[in-house]
Order: C-alpha cells, then sequence, then structure tokens
C-alpha cells in the first residue's frame, strides 16, 4: 500500500508562496494519476489540482493561475506550488493517488492577512 508523506506547508503573509512536496512511498506513484487537496476547518475535503501520468493538469477554479502541480516519477514526489496566496487558502493539504487511497497527515498552511 501506498504511504503519502506531505512537506512545506508554513505561515505567511497574503500574496506569499510556497512549494508542498508529497513523497509517496511504493511503486505505484510512476503509474497513477496524482492530486492535491485541500481541507479547511469545518468545511469538507476538496480537489486543489490533480495531473496524470501523461503530464496532464486541471485545476479548481479558485486557484487557476495561482498553483501549479508538477510530479518528478524519479523521486516518486509530486509538488505544488502555491503562490499568490490568499487567507482563504489556509486549510491542511493532502497529496493522493486518483482515485485515492489511504490518506497522509497533511500539511498546514496558514495565511494571514
Amino acid at each position: 500500500q501506498v504511504q503519502l508523506v506531505e512537506s512545506g506547508g508554513g505561515l505567511v503573509q497574503a500574496g506569499g508562496s510556497l512549494r508542498l512536496a508529497c513523497t509517496a512511498s511504493g511503486s505505484i506513484f510512476s503509474r497513477s494519476a496524482m492530486g492535491w487537496f485541500r481541507q479547511a476547518p469545518g468545511k469538507q475535503r476538496e480537489v486543489v489540482a490533480t495531473i496524470t501520468t501523461a503530464g496532464i493538469t486541471v485545476y479548481a477554479g479558485s486557484v487557476k493561475g495561482r498553483f501549479t502541480i508538477s510530479r518528478d516519477n524519479a523521486k516518486s514526489t509530486v509538488y505544488l506550488q502555491v503562490n499568490n496566496l490568499k487567507p482563504e487558502d489556509t486549510a491542511v493539504y493532502y497529496c493522493n493517488t486518483l482515485p485515492a487511497t489511504k490518506w497522509g497527515q497533511g500539511t498546514q498552511v496558514t495565511v494571514s492577512s
């Protein structure tokens, strides 16, 4: 079973940037579409961005133009570059395969106004 470890979160001011990373153990990473998700307090988890094995990306409307998902199959890692952060981006960010398997612990992103 794949294990996912997210990192790179932190506290930033509005307008700031972060680069989130998610490393997957196991051999299925290169054969799996991957996604970044987030869950804000009191809200349901939502998909932020996805990337296929061929590198085709799709973004939620709220992050399009600000976030960029990418992957490095050699490192079994998927990244999320988050720019021009807004307070409403505050959430715990998770990655997962598509379809989703076991969730990792996520990484907290907090954006101050």
